[in-house]
């Protein structure tokens, strides 16, 4: 009917028409393994980022298939249904194995040999993400988070959310799980290559918010005033410490005896007299060191009857240093020590006589021998 000119894939122009060519995706099934198993020299680093390892011929796969950079490949779990997203970072591995950091093999909750699928994928390139870290010892050991952490996310090439990854900083290990990213794909995953990320971060799980401090009211059952958000317990009352060590029972009588002689007692000024400069006396139990009222001289000060130790109370302008005031020597002051009296002075005698001298019992002619006359002896 139409001749023998009719091409059923030709136009009506005599050109053969092309087929329409599908997007090609890279869908491939590996055995895993946690990255330990790496064949060659210890790569601790590895274990701490967003990053597989593949074979030679994923990579001629890859080529032929024209992906583009970054590689980026979905990592699917179909046996337990997980799913999260990674770059590659070598192909080195054996044919027909992939190795994977081990925090990766826990997200996908794989096993070592269990079989992986792996495919390639696109993803936006991430504006926002949210950090959740798994521990309070993230906030105490790290000053500054957002730099840490930036430079931690230098070694991963996507963020899945949901996932919880692990960085490895000050030869301690740290864990965050992705709360939130955006934009939001259809997968929950975003790209981190080459794009501006801003980062926030939600409190760790063991963070407990600290209870505030309890005000007192008016019919507060225990007494006391705050001090700089503290209670202080009044003198004629027990502390803590003193109920837990028996302070009572132990020194019988002293807190009702502190209560009654409050502010009684004697004491010293540090501004001395003319006589002299006057020693300052240490506080004992029983004693004050405050200044006494004016008096009549004859009066005898107040001392204490309580055995317990005493609060050291004293008016402004005084201050207490606990230990005797030395004053400063001077030149002038030399010749008055040296007319102290000594304890060792006095005049001694020595056994051997010095020579010119006469030896005890010789008279005036010298019958005693002389300094180098010989002695004979029998």
């Amino acid at each position: 009917m139409f001749g023998n000119n009719y091409f059923p894939d030709e136009d009506s122009y005599g050109m053969r028409a092309q087929p329409t060519r599908r997007n090609r995706r890279f869908d491939e099934y590996f055995r895993v393994y946690p990255i330990a198993m790496l064949a060659g020299p210890e790569r601790k680093e590895l274990n701490y980022g967003g990053k597989i390892i593949m074979p030679p011929s994923a990579l001629e796969k890859l080529t032929r298939l024209h992906i583009a950079y970054p590689m980026l490949f979905e990592l699917v779990n179909g046996a337990k249904g997980t799913v999260t997203h990674a770059g590659v970072l070598e192909f080195i591995a054996e044919e027909g194995r992939a190795y994977l950091p081990y925090w990766m093999m826990q997200t996908l909750l794989l096993e070592p040999g269990d079989l992986l699928q792996l495919k390639s994928t696109d993803l936006p390139s991430g504006t926002f993400a949210k950090f959740q870290p798994q521990s309070v010892s993230f906030l105490n050991a790290i000053t500054d988070p957002k730099a840490v952490l930036e430079n931690a996310l230098r070694t991963f090439s996507s963020l899945t959310k949901g996932d919880i990854f692990q960085f490895l900083y000050n030869d301690e290990v740290f864990e965050i799980g992705v709360l939130e990213v955006k934009p939001d794909s259809h997968g929950g995953a975003i790209s981190c290559v080459e794009t501006d990320l801003q980062v926030d971060f939600a409190p760790p799980l063991d963070y407990v918010e600290p209870t505030p401090m309890a005000s007192t009211s008016a019919g507060s059952s225990r007494p006391g005033s705050i001090v700089g958000n503290r209670r202080v317990t009044p003198i004629t009352q027990e502390g803590s410490m003193a109920k837990n060590i028996g302070y009572s029972s132990l020194v019988p009588g002293a807190t009702a005896n502190a209560a009654k002689s409050a502010f009684s007692g004697q004491g010293n000024k540090l501004k001395g007299s003319r006589g002299g400069t006057p020693k300052a006396s240490t506080p004992v139990a029983g004693s004050s060191s405050n200044t006494p009222p004016p008096v009549a001289a004859a009066q005898a000060p107040t001392v204490r009857k309580g055995n317990g130790p005493q609060p050291l109370r004293l008016p402004p302008g005084q201050l207490f240093f606990g230990y005797p005031v030395k004053p400063l020597r001077k030149k002038g002051d030399e010749a008055e020590v040296e007319k102290k009296p000594s304890l060792f002075e006095g005049a001694g005698q020595t056994l051997r006589s010095n020579a010119g001298k006469k030896r005890k019992g010789e008279n005036d002619k010298g019958k005693g021998r002389s300094k180098g006359e010989p002695i004979e002896i029998d």
